[in-house]
């Protein structure tokens, strides 16, 4: 199957083009506003440079947050409108997925996002042949995140949440993985959907929504 995979939760976008064990194009998206000014043709430059039309795409492979509120919404828009107009398949899995799934370490993984007000979202794995969730996605401080895992010093911790609060993870035990671990990469959503396709197929794209674990600012009010 080919697939388009896509994830802009986070400041660094990720567009990756996939067949069925096989990466043909990725490519990472530094902008400084948002993502939707680049995205679509990064995409178009992608299909282009592999010989490829999008009509010859047969699924597209989304991030589905948490992170930046504007930044999902984009890739979730764009995914969701591809496969309406297409008829594709869509598969989505959590941006923090993408992370742990992309990081090579052997123990569990707690990924971590910057939610800001002094939060994090976070959500722990163990990735191995597949993928398993050791907690969903959430939000809340880092250092009570960090004290809820009871053991810190045997996980590994990535994502920008945890770059910013590396001094207290490793105070703790935790071990702060390499920057270049940090950014929700497509090429792992696209191993996702290799790896666990029914935990990431969307049955009814049309009513699909993103799980942004929190509401935006604007909704939260001050206290939120």
């Amino acid at each position: 199957m080919l697939r388009l995979a896509l994830d802009t939760s986070t400041p660094v976008g990720s567009v990756a083009i996939g067949k069925t064990g096989e990466v043909l194009a990725e490519s990472l998206l530094r902008v400084r506003a948002t993502h939707s000014e680049v995205v679509l043709p990064e995409i178009d430059r992608m299909l282009t440079g592999c010989g490829l039309n999008a009509s010859d795409l047969q699924g597209v492979v989304v991030g589905g947050g948490p992170g930046s509120f504007t930044g999902v919404r984009i890739a979730a828009s764009l995914a969701k409108g591809m496969c309406h107009a297409r008829g594709l398949e869509l598969f989505s899995f959590s941006s923090l997925a993408a992370v742990a799934a992309g990081t090579g370490c052997d123990r569990p993984i707690c990924a971590m996002f910057d939610a800001r007000r002094g939060q994090v979202y976070a959500a722990g794995y163990r990735v191995g042949e597949g993928i398993e969730e050791l907690f969903a996605p959430r939000a809340g401080p880092l250092d009570q995140i960090v004290t809820d895992l009871g053991e810190p010093e045997t996980w590994c911790f990535a994502g920008d949440g945890a770059g910013a609060g590396e001094d207290m993870i490793r105070s703790a035990g935790g071990q702060v993985l390499d920057p270049d671990t940090w950014v929700p990469s497509a090429r792992s959503l696209l191993w996702l959907a290799e790896v666990d396709p029914d935990g990431g197929r969307v049955a009814d794209p049309a009513s699909w929504e993103p799980g942004y674990v929190r509401l935006p600012a604007a909704q939260r009010g001050p206290s939120g």
